[in-house]
C-alpha cells in the first residue's frame, strides 16, 4: 500500500509546474527585497518633487509671465530651459532608486545672438518634455503617490491592529448608547472581540504581501513616463548614431592612412632607396670598367620584393579580387588561410563596392584571429542574404572561444581585442556585429550589412 500511493505523491510532486513556485516564492519574499524598498524610497522622493513642482508651474510660471513683460521675455525662456535640470534630477532619481539607467537628451544647442538664443529656447522640444513630464508628475507623484501612501499605511496599521486595541481599547458608543471597546466598524459591525481584531489584522498582513506590487505597478508607470519623455526621442538616438558611425569612419580612415604611411616609410620607400643605391654602385663599377652583374642581380630581386609589398599594401585598400565580385575574392582569401576554409556564398543581388570592400577586409581580418588566437584547426565563412536588403557575413572556427569579457561590475560583455574596429566599421554604414563565444568554444562571429550601403 505505501508504494501504491508513494508513487502518485511523487509524480504530483514532480509534475508541479515550477513557475507556481516561483510565482509564490516571489510573492512572499516581495516585502523584503532590497527592490520594494527602493521604490517605496522613489515614491516618497517623487511625492516630495511632485509638490515641489506643482508650485514652480502653479507660482513661478505666473511670476515669469508678470515679469518677462519688463524683461522681454527673459524669465519664461529661462523657466522653460529650467526644464533640462529637472529631467537630469529625476533621471538621476530613477536611475538610483528604480535601476532604471536613463540616457540623457542632447545638450542645449544656442544659435549665435539674442535672437537665436530665444529661438534655440522655443524650438527646445527636450525643455517641452521636461515640463510635460513635470505636469504628469504632480497627478501621478505628489496625488497618485499622497493616495499610494496613505494604504500602505492602513494597511500596515491594519496588520498591526492588535497592539493599539489591546493598548488602548477605544471606545465607540453606538446609535442605542452601548458602548463597544472597537478599533473599527464597519456599519453596524465593529471590530471588538479577539478573533474580529485578528482576522482584521490577517487581511492587514496579506494586504502587506500585496503592498509591493501596488508599489511595483505604480513605479512602472513612473518608469515609462520618464523613459517616454525624459530620454533621447528616436530621431535624437539616430542622430546620435549618425555622429558615432561618422567618426568610427573617420577614425578608421586616419588609422589606414597612418598604416600606409608607415608601411611605405618602412618598408617599400626604404626597399627603393636601398635600389637606387645598388644601382648608383653598379653605374660607378660598370664605368670604372668592371663587372656589376651582382649589383644589378640585387636590384632588380629588390625590385621585385618592392612590387610585391605595394601589391600587399593595394590589397589592403581595395583587392583587386574584388572586381571580380565578392565570391571569387572570398575564394581567394580563402585559398590563402593558413587553416582550412569552408566558403559559402549565395548573394542574389551584388552588394555595392563599398561593402563588399567592408565584407572582405572583415573575413580577412577575422580569419587572420583565427589563426593567431583561436587555436583551431578549421574555420567556416558563409555570405548570405538576411532579409530583402541586408546580407550576413558569417565566420565560425572550432577554437578555444573566449572572445567576450567580463566588465565589472555589471557583468556585462565586451568584445575584446580587434572586434571592436570592425563593429564601428559595420556601424560606419548601419550595420552591426555580433559576437558568440562561450569558453571551450566555438567562436561565430556575425557581420550583418546592407546590400546598398547606409541609408
Amino acid at each position: 500500500m505505501t508504494e501504491t500511493y508513494a508513487e502518485p505523491t511523487a509524480a504530483l510532486a514532480a509534475a508541479e509546474p515550477a513557475p507556481v513556485r516561483r510565482a509564490v516564492r516571489a510573492f512572499l519574499r516581495a516585502p523584503i527585497e532590497v527592490r520594494t524598498w527602493k521604490e517605496l524610497a522613489y515614491l516618497l522622493v517623487a511625492a516630495v518633487l511632485g509638490g515641489v513642482a506643482m508650485l514652480f508651474l502653479l507660482v513661478g510660471y505666473p511670476l515669469a509671465a508678470v515679469a518677462s513683460i519688463f524683461l522681454l521675455g527673459t524669465p519664461l525662456a529661462v523657466l522653460l530651459l529650467s526644464g533640462r535640470v529637472w529631467g537630469r534630477v529625476y533621471r538621476a532619481v530613477g536611475a538610483t532608486l528604480l535601476d532604471t539607467p536613463m540616457p540623457a537628451p542632447p545638450p542645449f544647442a544656442p544659435k549665435p545672438g539674442l535672437l537665436g538664443w530665444f529661438r534655440a529656447v522655443v524650438t527646445d522640444l527636450t525643455s517641452w518634455r521636461a515640463l510635460a513630464f513635470l505636469v504628469a508628475e504632480v497627478a501621478l507623484g505628489f496625488f497618485g503617490g499622497y493616495f499610494v501612501l496613505v494604504a500602505i499605511a492602513m494597511t500596515v496599521f491594519t496588520a498591526i491592529s492588535p497592539i493599539p486595541w489591546a493598548l488602548f481599547r477605544p471606545i465607540n458608543v453606538d446609535d442605542q448608547g452601548r458602548e463597544h471597546h472597537s478599533l473599527a466598524q464597519f456599519g453596524d459591525y465593529y471590530i471588538d472581540t479577539w478573533p474580529r481584531v485578528l482576522g482584521l489584522a490577517a487581511v492587514g498582513v496579506i494586504g502587506c504581501f500585496l503592498l509591493p506590487w501596488l508599489i511595483r505597478g505604480v513605479c512602472a508607470l513612473h518608469r515609462l513616463l520618464a523613459l517616454a519623455l525624459l530620454t533621447p526621442t528616436g530621431r535624437d538616438r539616430r542622430l546620435t548614431e549618425l555622429q558615432e558611425s561618422r567618426r568610427a569612419a573617420v577614425d578608421d580612415s586616419a588609422a589606414t592612412l597612418r598604416r600606409l604611411e608607415r608601411d611605405l616609410h618602412d618598408g617599400t620607400q626604404a626597399r627603393l632607396v636601398t635600389i637606387a643605391m645598388t644601382l648608383g654602385r653598379a653605374e660607378e663599377r660598370l664605368a670604372a670598367g668592371g663587372d656589376a652583374t651582382d649589383l644589378i642581380v640585387d636590384a632588380r630581386t629588390s625590385s621585385k620584393e618592392a612590387l610585391t609589398e605595394l601589391r600587399e599594401l593595394v590589397r589592403g585598400i581595395h583587392p583587386p579580387a574584388l572586381e571580380l565580385g565578392l565570391e571569387p575574392a572570398l575564394e581567394t582569401l580563402a585559398a590563402r588561410c593558413a587553416v582550412p576554409v569552408e566558403l559559402r556564398v549565395h548573394l542574389p543581388v551584388r552588394p555595392t563596392p563599398a561593402i563588399e570592400a567592408i565584407a572582405y577586409l572583415s573575413v580577412a581580418e577575422l580569419l587572420t584571429n583565427v589563426v593567431k588566437h583561436a587555436g583551431a584547426d578549421r574555420a567556416w565563412v558563409t555570405v548570405l542574404p538576411a532579409g530583402a536588403d541586408e546580407l550576413a557575413v558569417t565566420v565560425r572556427d572550432n577554437g578555444r572561444g573566449g572572445v567576450l569579457q567580463p566588465t565589472a561590475p555589471t557583468g556585462e560583455t565586451v568584445v575584446a581585442g580587434g572586434l571592436s574596429g570592425l563593429a564601428a566599421r559595420a556601424r560606419a554604414v548601419d550595420g552591426a556585429l555580433t559576437v558568440d563565444s562561450p569558453v571551450g568554444g566555438p567562436t561565430v562571429v556575425t557581420l550583418v550589412l546592407p546590400l546598398a550601403g547606409p541609408r
